[in-house]
């Protein structure tokens, strides 16, 4: 299995953008230690009490599915699938990502630095 630099770097070279890469980095780490779970739950319900938000039904969208795949596998795999996928409608519900925070700032900046490389 290749490692995550030439995951990104493969995938900068197929036309991947920052936030599909930032993406998929979340999801390897939700993938390593599911109780992250904890990490978009919390900002999604800030978020909501600050009354802040433009578009509060995208973040209900994703309590309903982030809750659910606490305990449920294929809701789990939902999230990756989303996190990981190119298809419009992965795009859509990305666009309301409430993972700030899941990665460190140290994955994040390793993330960038990949991407700034091959550019």
């Amino acid at each position: 299995m290749p490692n995550q630099e030439s995951q990104v770097e493969h995938a900068i070279s197929n036309g991947v953008t920052l936030d599909e890469l930032l993406a998929r980095a979340v999801a390897d780490e939700l993938e390593r230690d599911r109780g992250l779970l904890r990490i978009p739950l919390e900002n999604i319900g800030r978020w909501l009490q600050q009354g802040l938000i433009s578009s509060p039904g995208w973040l209900e969208r994703w309590r309903e599915l982030l809750e659910k795949a606490r305990g449920d596998e294929d809701a789990f795999r939902r999230i990756l699938e989303i996190l990981r996928s190119d298809a419009e409608e992965a795009r859509r519900w990305r666009d309301f990502s409430p993972f700030a925070g899941v990665l460190s700032a140290e994955q994040r900046r390793a993330t960038i630095r990949q991407c700034n490389y091959s550019h």
